[in-house]
């Protein structure tokens, strides 16, 4: 929505602001630009499945490595704690 305001012979410069501020209030396209401005869409249904793959096989991993004996469960609490933030 685009809101065309055109100045009248005479009209000062703080009347053309303030009719044109109305009409965009009256418009809604400034409650629709809020609206939309933060809107995230739904994520890709193949990118949700690869994730969920990833993660179910660091978790395999993870209790691989925990029941063989290569790591402890406090190793990896203190890996995890100095990982990504």
């Amino acid at each position: 929505m685009s809101v065309d305001v055109k100045r009248k012979k005479g009209e000062s410069f703080e009347s053309l602001l303030r009719r044109f501020t109305r009409r965009v209030q009256m418009s809604g396209s400034l409650l629709q630009a809020k609206k939309v401005r933060f809107h995230k869409g739904k994520p890709n249904k193949n990118k949700t499945h690869a994730t969920a793959l990833r993660r179910i096989k660091i978790t395999a991993e993870r209790e691989h490595m925990i029941r063989t004996g290569q790591v402890t469960e406090e190793e990896l609490r203190a890996q995890h704690k100095g990982g990504r933030r």
